[in-house]
């Protein structure tokens, strides 16, 4: 069982220690690592939202990778042609991404024409207008006060040379807080008569994972302390780990995906928990727009190309289920670093772009093949 639970977590520390062995050591150095965080920040972001599409019983949504790039299009647009105000203009882009969002999630929900079709149809749409809107070129630079809210990093206040203290104690604040949230759940569940996992099991848990965030903020502080991408990301998470564990909405996704026909019979309004699921991916892939199109400093006709195929991939080597009704936040973003330290490793190691193509449909493949298997042998146990 626990093997099982930790799959991804053992075959992601596992690739960490082939990957830093093969490059002797640089793909922990701590530019390296801070650029995993760089490169990879719009995989945290739509994954997170894919997860809620897939959970509502294995949908995708095809067009996010389309919509970032239309997103960042219509910003570009804004800011580099007609010097608008980065704020106003961020504001512009998310309601852009959620209209689309409204509009993919209508049809979807509905209609009830198929998501892959209506997604398929935004993939193409919205790769069509962007190269509407820049006419095919690149705009470019990005105002320094746009990029200095995505690019930058937080400032150390204790201004040591070479190390960011505040970077590290911010790490340490969040083991802190960790460690007392796992406390709080369990005295709860005791409390309330559920059965709780046994204290050594997660006391081994809480070590492992503080000792590897404290690794983490560890090397960031070596280099120039905690990027904003990763601040989004991490207020990102945090939201939807929330939504996901504890809200009523958040199960509604669950139970849609487990059995449509019963949770419609208990009450709960299905077509809304599919709005909700593209709604959400629309406002996501807009805040991945903005990442995104921060990050190359410029909008291009190319940008976000093969987005959804990354989002997709981390959902399911993370966890989630190909058939909806599994998955979490967490188990997601394990399965986007995967992907994230396969595509730094390999790039260091100076693997040729198709191989690491290659490497990483199998490894898509691999994850969701362990699911059904996994899932099949659950069902004869029982």
């Amino acid at each position: 069982e626990v093997l099982k639970k930790y799959t991804m977590v053992i075959v992601l520390v596992l690739v960490v220690i082939m990957f830093t062995a093969n490059t002797k050591g640089v793909m922990l150095l701590p530019q390296n690592v801070n650029n995993l965080v760089a490169q990879n920040a719009y995989v945290f972001i739509l994954a997170t939202g894919m997860l809620f599409c897939i959970l509502t019983g294995g949908n995708i949504d095809l067009s996010v990778g389309s919509v970032v790039c239309f997103v960042a299009a219509v910003g570009g647009k804004m800011m580099v042609l007609n010097n608008m105000n980065p704020y106003l203009t961020m504001l512009v882009m998310l309601i852009t991404g959620i209209a689309i969002g409204a509009w993919q999630g209508f049809w979807i929900a509905y209609v009830r024409i198929p998501p892959f079709i209506v997604t398929l149809a935004g993939m193409l749409a919205f790769r069509g207008l962007s190269n509407v809107v820049l006419h095919g070129q690149t705009l470019a630079p990005m105002p320094d006060s746009y990029l200095a809210l995505f690019n930058n990093y937080i400032p150390d206040f204790v201004g040591k040379e070479g190390f960011n203290v505040t970077c590290f104690a911010v790490g340490i604040i969040v083991c802190i807080v960790y460690v007392l949230l796992v406390m709080k759940n369990r005295a709860d569940r005791a409390k309330k008569g559920y059965s709780v996992e046994a204290f050594g099991g997660a006391a081994v848990k809480m070590v492992l994972i503080c000792a590897v965030v404290l690794a983490f903020m560890f090397r960031l502080a070596q280099y120039k302390g905690i990027p904003n991408s990763l601040v989004w990301v991490a207020v990102i998470i945090a939201i939807y780990t929330y939504i996901a564990s504890k809200t009523t909405t958040g199960r509604y996704f669950y139970a849609v995906g487990g059995n449509e026909k019963a949770t419609k019979l208990s009450g709960i309004n299905t077509n809304k928990v599919y709005f909700l699921a593209y709604l959400n991916m629309g406002l996501l892939a807009a805040i991945a727009g903005m990442v995104t199109m921060a990050r190359l400093n410029s909008a291009n006709p190319q940008a976000g190309t093969n987005f959804e195929m990354d989002a997709i991939g981390s959902c399911f080597i993370g966890g989630a289920s190909a058939y909806g009704g599994t998955g979490t936040v967490p188990g997601v973003i394990i399965g986007a670093l995967l992907m994230g330290v396969l595509n730094l490793g390999m790039s260091i190691m100076g693997i040729d772009q198709n191989i690491q193509k290659v490497v990483k449909g199998l490894v898509l493949l691999a994850a969701v093949i362990f699911d059904v298997v996994s899932k099949r042998k659950s069902f004869i146990v029982k």
